[in-house]
């Protein structure tokens, strides 16, 4: 990761707001993970293995949720992030619920409080009509990385692990030759190792399974992979 990567000329693109969520079912010895693999048609990452997410909607600013982060979380992801509100770090969680629940049919969310009453138009919409309020303070925030400079997509990425019990309803998810993944699965940490990975996600797995090692509870420092001085550089917050 410290190698300089290479960067096309007079690309200086701003970082996007994005989040990922790591699905997390630890009901046996071996916890897995959930990933899905990109249609080979797509120019970012064609054939890649990868955990769902994607960048933050301005309606991921709007819809109601029942639950709201840690304030461990919170403080975390404002951590090298002086400009990032309270309702940013909303946001970030928000948008990892909802693009888990485009991508796999996942819904994080509880029925405990009934259907919400008013959402905005699109993913969100279909919480209210199944009847489930998406549920933030189910996430933990595991890792952050900002693309480098030069490349023709950037974002600025936060990682976050949910538990499979979080997980309130699941419907049918687009998956297929014509869509944006064209399979999804179940993967241990090991399974994860022979599959066609990112080099970030590469990393994320590896730091997952640090996490995991010493406890998902424990208040560790957080990994922050960007560039400074022109290396590719993990530092921690």
């Amino acid at each position: 990761m410290d190698a300089v990567a290479p960067r096309l000329p007079n690309t200086l693109l701003r970082p996007r707001d994005a989040a990922t969520l790591i699905v997390l079912d630890t009901s046996q010895k071996q916890p897995r993970m959930l990933m899905g693999k990109r249609n080979i048609k797509l120019a970012f990452m064609p054939g890649k293995y990868v955990f769902p997410g994607g960048r933050v909607d301005a309606a991921d600013r709007t819809m109601v949720a029942m639950g709201a982060l840690a304030p461990r979380t919170e403080a975390r992801l404002q951590l090298a992030a002086p400009k990032l509100s309270p309702q940013g770090c909303r946001a970030l969680a928000m948008a990892a619920i909802r693009e888990t629940f485009e991508e796999t049919g996942l819904l994080i969310g509880t029925s405990e409080y009934g259907a919400p009453a008013s959402a905005p138009a699109g993913s969100w919409s279909r919480f209210a009509a199944i009847g489930l309020h998406p549920t933030p303070d189910a996430l933990m925030f595991l890792a952050r990385a900002i693309t480098p400079p030069g490349r023709p997509r950037r974002f600025d990425t936060r990682f976050f692990i949910a538990p499979r019990q979080s997980v309130g309803a699941e419907v049918p998810a687009d998956i297929g030759p014509d869509s944006e993944l064209t399979e999804l699965c179940w993967v241990t940490l090991a399974e994860a190792g022979s599959l066609d990975l990112p080099m970030i996600t590469q990393v994320i797995v590896r730091e997952l399974g640090d996490r995991l090692a010493i406890g998902l509870e424990r208040d560790t420092p957080i990994p922050f992979y960007r560039e400074r001085n022109k290396v590719f550089r993990r530092e921690t917050v």
